[in-house]
C-alpha cells in the first residue's frame, strides 16, 4: 500500500493540469488538434485532385497533355 499505481499518478497529473493550466486549455488543445487533422485530410484530397486520382479519364487526359507539352518542347 506504500506506492501509487499508474492510475493514481494519472489522476494527480490531470488535477494538476486543470489547476495550473486552466480548464479552458484542454478543449482548446483538442480543438487545435482536430483542426490540424482536418487540414491534413484536406491537403491529401487536394493533392489527389491535382494528380487526377479517382477518375481514370482525368488521369489519361493529364498524361496526354503532359506528353503533348513534352513533344512541343522537344521540337
Amino acid at each position: 500500500m506504500g506506492s501509487f499505481s499508474i492510475w493514481h499518478w494519472l489522476i494527480v497529473l490531470a488535477v494538476i493540469l486543470l489547476l495550473f493550466g486552466g480548464a479552458g486549455k484542454i478543449p482548446r488543445l483538442m480543438r487545435d488538434m482536430g483542426q490540424g487533422i482536418n487540414a491534413f485530410k484536406k491537403g491529401l484530397k487536394e493533392e489527389g485532385k491535382d494528380k487526377g486520382e479517382g477518375d481514370p479519364d482525368k488521369a489519361i487526359e493529364a498524361d496526354r497533355v503532359a506528353a503533348t507539352q513534352k513533344d512541343n518542347a522537344a521540337s
